[in-house]
């Protein structure tokens, strides 16, 4: 089993506990919707008053496992194959970028009610990850790929439910009794 986990690279963990710090900041407001009687528990709670700084961390996380995999791969910065073939994670760092320039009380009071807007690109992102997860690790499966896979499915579909119990929330609302 040890030689089975050395031979998972380093930024293939780094890009584990980008995931599981990036999914951390989703869990706050999809538990609190999706299963309201924990809403008041204190790891929920813990989460949702630390969810700026495991953001960040998330994105310093997925700087390092970008930077493993582009020096693992010799990427080739002047041909356009390298960003199409790498276009969901691109798009994914891309957005973690815009996210943690803008996780400060700053941008929060600049931006009013534009960033809360702007940080709904966070489901983008998680889309995107389950693409990026299942595309790239496809065929190279190693310890941390059913756990990244099964991650990732499970909080997608979480955020799924979230939305189905909101919208079931505002059809009883808006349906004349």
């Amino acid at each position: 089993m040890r030689l089975y986990l050395e031979s998972v690279p380093l930024g293939n963990h780094l890009g584990l506990l980008a995931l599981v710090a990036y999914i951390a900041t989703l869990v706050p407001t999809i538990i609190r919707i999706v299963f309201p009687s924990f809403k008041a528990h204190d790891v929920v709670r813990w989460l949702l008053k630390q969810r700026r700084a495991i953001g960040i961390l998330a994105f310093v996380l997925a700087m390092g496992h970008a930077y493993f995999v582009i020096r693992k791969r010799n990427f080739d910065f002047f041909d356009f194959n390298t960003y199409r073939a790498s276009s969901e994670g691109l798009a994914t760092l891309i957005i973690f970028t815009i996210l943690t320039i803008t996780s400060n009380d700053w941008s929060i009071k600049r931006l009013k009610r534009n960033w809360k807007r702007l940080h709904t690109l966070t489901y983008a992102a998680m889309f995107l990850l389950t693409w990026h997860i299942l595309n790239k690790m496809s065929g190279q499966w190693t310890l941390v790929t059913p756990i990244a896979a099964i991650g990732i499915i499970s909080i997608t579909s979480l955020f799924l439910m979230r939305k189905g119990a909101e919208f079931q929330k505002a059809l009883a609302k808006s349906s004349p009794n």
